[in-house]
């Protein structure tokens, strides 16, 4: 599985407006129901069920907020490059500003792990992040997100 897998051009988001988490997952939930066709209030309540588990702020600035969805029928990404970063009671308790929305259909067993595996890791790479932090146009950020050595399986 590749991050390209996951995301489409259409689904990589520059400049987020948002000063809180809760709205920088109301604006990707937004995207999110806009590709997948499910409502956007059942995306975020389902962000917001996984949140209550654990934070999906895994530190140096980076959330990953995921969840299985009803109905939906292939694993589907949404990236989003905040315009300020914002708090997200992250592990190091950094705010973040890149988030890389997962969503699951809810029979994907390990597909949805072997997905958060490779955009964690996706993620993790300092070198990538700083590439994503320095351009606030969406073409480039899909390109940077596509194009990166760790962005392909292992």
């Amino acid at each position: 599985m590749e991050i390209a897998d996951l995301i489409t051009p259409r689904s990589v988001i520059a400049q987020v407006r948002a000063t809180n988490k809760k709205q920088a997952l109301q604006e990707l939930a937004k995207r999110a129901a806009a590709l997948t066709g499910a409502p956007e209030r059942t995306i975020y309540d389902v962000l917001i069920e996984r949140e209550r588990l654990g934070t999906t702020g895994i530190g140096m600035g980076i959330g990953i907020p995921h969840g299985r969805l009803p109905g939906l029928d292939r694993l589907c990404g949404v990236f989003a490059r905040l315009e300020r970063p914002v708090p997200f009671e992250a592990i190091d308790d950094q705010p973040v500003d890149l988030i890389f929305l997962l969503l699951a259909p809810e029979a994907a067993g390990s597909d949805h792990l072997k997905a958060l595996a490779q955009v964690s890791r996706l993620l993790r790479d300092r070198a990538t992040c700083e590439k994503l932090r320095g351009t606030d146009n969406a073409d480039a950020l899909y390109a940077l997100l596509i194009d990166s050595p760790s962005s392909r399986a292992a």
